[in-house]
C-alpha cells in the first residue's frame, strides 16, 4: 500500500482538487484507492456523495475521529488536510505516508505562506532526515503572467523538487460539482490536463507501472 498525503496550511491552494483528481487516476486504472478527508469541512467527502454510481470507485473515510481502519486491498491511500494545520500535526501524517504534494496558487501571499511552511520543515530536519517524496505543485496556472513566473523562480529556488503545473481551466470546477476527475471526462477535453498531471503521477510511482 502507498499514501500519499495532499498538505499545505494557506487555505484555498486546491488540496482537495488535486487529492481527489489524483484518487479517479487509480480508480480509473482499477487500483483500489481510499480518499482519507482530514478537514473539517470534509470537502473530499461531499465530492464523493456527488459522485455516479456506475465511475470507479473510491472509498472515502473521516479522519477526524482519530485512526481510520482500511480496507484490506487498498492500495493507495490520499490524505486530504486541511488548512492552518500545525506543523506537528502535518510531521505526524507524514509518519503514515510515503509522498508529500505541496499545492502553491501563483500569488505574492501564497508564495510567502509556502516559504514559510517549507522553511519550518527543513529548519526542524523533517524533510533531510526524511527518505520520502516532498515535492511542489503549481496550481491554478496561467502560465504567461508575471506572478506566475515569480513562483516558477521560487519552487525551483527551493531545497525539494517542483513537479509540475496544473492550469487554471473550467474542467476542474466542471469535476468538481459531478464528483468526478479530469481523467473520467471527455479526452478531447482534458489533453492538456493530462499531459501536465503526467509527471507528478510518474514522480508518485517511481515511473514504474502501476500495479493492478
Amino acid at each position: 500500500m502507498r499514501s500519499i498525503l495532499v498538505v499545505n496550511p494557506k487555505g484555498g491552494c486546491g488540496k482537495t482538487t488535486i487529492a481527489t483528481n489524483l484518487a479517479t487516476y487509480y480508480g480509473v486504472w482499477g487500483v483500489p484507492t481510499a480518499l482519507v478527508d482530514v478537514d473539517p469541512q470534509q470537502s473530499s467527502l461531499e465530492w464523493l456523495n456527488a459522485r455516479p454510481e456506475n465511475f470507479a470507485p473510491i472509498y472515502g473515510l473521516s479522519a477526524l475521529g482519530g485512526e481510520v481502519s482500511l480496507p484490506d486491498e487498498t492500495r493507495r491511500v490520499i490524505f486530504d488536510v486541511p488548512a492552518r494545520s500545525k506543523t506537528e500535526k502535518v510531521v505526524e501524517l507524514m509518519k503514515l505516508t510515503q509522498a508529500v504534494v505541496i499545492p502553491v496558487l501563483p500569488s505574492p501571499i501564497d508564495i510567502r505562506a509556502a516559504a514559510h511552511f517549507v522553511g519550518d520543515l527543513l529548519v526542524q530536519g523533517h524533510l533531510r532526515q526524511s527518505k520520502k517524496l516532498v515535492g511542489v505543485v503549481a496550481n491554478r496556472v496561467r502560465e504567461n503572467t508575471i506572478v506566475y513566473h515569480q513562483l516558477e523562480r521560487f519552487l525551483k529556488s527551493l531545497e525539494i523538487p517542483f513537479v509540475t503545473s496544473l492550469r487554471d481551466t473550467q474542467n476542474y470546477v466542471r469535476a468538481a460539482e459531478r464528483g468526478v476527475g479530469v481523467f473520467e471526462m471527455a479526452p478531447s477535453a482534458v489533453v492538456e490536463d493530462i499531459k501536465q498531471w503526467r509527471p507528478l503521477i510518474n514522480w508518485i510511482e517511481g515511473k514504474k507501472k502501476i500495479p493492478r
